[in-house]
This record gives C-alpha cells, sequence and structure tokens, in this order.
C-alpha cells in the first residue's frame, strides 16, 4: 500500500529552496559584475589556494558540483576578466590549474563578504549560522548531498 505526502515533498523543497538561494546570491553578486555560478567557482578557488591547494579544473568542478565543461567556460571568461590565471599542469598535459589573480582575490574577498551577509539574513529564521537549528540542516543536506545517486533503493518493507 502507497502513502500520499499531504503538503509539497522534500524534493519540491529542495528545489525551490534552491532556486530561491541561486536569485538570492545572484542578486548579491551581479553589483560586483558576477554571476552566481562565478562565485562559486572565484570563492571555491578562494577557500582552496588559502589551505595550499592550486586545484585543476576538474578538481574545482568535483568540489562545486558544476560539471566540467560548463567550469572551463567560466575559467575562460574570468580569465579574460583578469580575475583568474589558468596554466598547464607540468604534471599532466590534459589537466589546466587555476589561481586567483590579485583583482580576483579582492573581488573574491568582495563577494564572500557580501554572500556571508546574505546568508545570515536567510539563515536567520533558524537562529542564525552558528545556530544548534542551521547545524543539523547542514548535517541533514550533507546526508543527501553525499548519498549516490545510482544507489539501489531500500527493500519494500513487509508487514
Amino acid at each position: 500500500m502507497s502513502e500520499t505526502l499531504e503538503g509539497p515533498t522534500p524534493g519540491f523543497l529542495v528545489w525551490r529552496l534552491s532556486t530561491k538561494w541561486r536569485v538570492a546570491v545572484d542578486r548579491t553578486v551581479a553589483p560586483l559584475g558576477l554571476t552566481h555560478a562565478q562565485y562559486s567557482l572565484l570563492s571555491s578557488l578562494y577557500g582552496m589556494e588559502r589551505s595550499g591547494e592550486r586545484p585543476s579544473q576538474r578538481r574545482l568542478a568535483d568540489h562545486t558540483g558544476l560539471e566540467p565543461l560548463y567550469v572551463s567556460k567560466l575559467a575562460r571568461a574570468l580569465e579574460s576578466s583578469g580575475l583568474i590565471e589558468r596554466a598547464a599542469d607540468p604534471d599532466d598535459s590534459r589537466a589546466v590549474r587555476l589561481s586567483l589573480t590579485g583583482p580576483g582575490r579582492e573581488a573574491a574577498a568582495r563577494a564572500i563578504t557580501e554572500v556571508h551577509r546574505l546568508l545570515d539574513r536567510l539563515l536567520a529564521p533558524l537562529g542564525g549560522r552558528d545556530s544548534a537549528r542551521t547545524a543539523a540542516l547542514v548535517g541533514e543536506l550533507t546526508t543527501l548531498l553525499d548519498a549516490p545517486l545510482d544507489a539501489p533503493p531500500d527493500p519494500p518493507i513487509e508487514e
């Protein structure tokens, strides 16, 4: 016997929230001349560099969840804007390493500051960025993101 959910499904709510978040970030970073996708790339690269990493485009794609071809397109656009540098990987002729330029580092830092302000506003209903409710939400979202897409379904429960 199947049960019908009352109200919106979890998938619908995740989709709506991700759409709301994308629009909010786009509006926040647009005055800085960035899109949400460009912000994701710059801020991720900023964090990785601060950790001592100079990632390849592929590594950045894996980190952000963006398609490798899209990361390549974004990287070329950001390079032409003078915000990042692309260089051949000396250890792998197929790989391209990315790094922020001085202006790219400044743009990333400004954008991160603005997006953190946005995050403070959006997470206020849960008690803010450092609340237990936000930590629980992060944990649940991480569980969903870590679940493989091709996992076999759980066997039906017999009554």
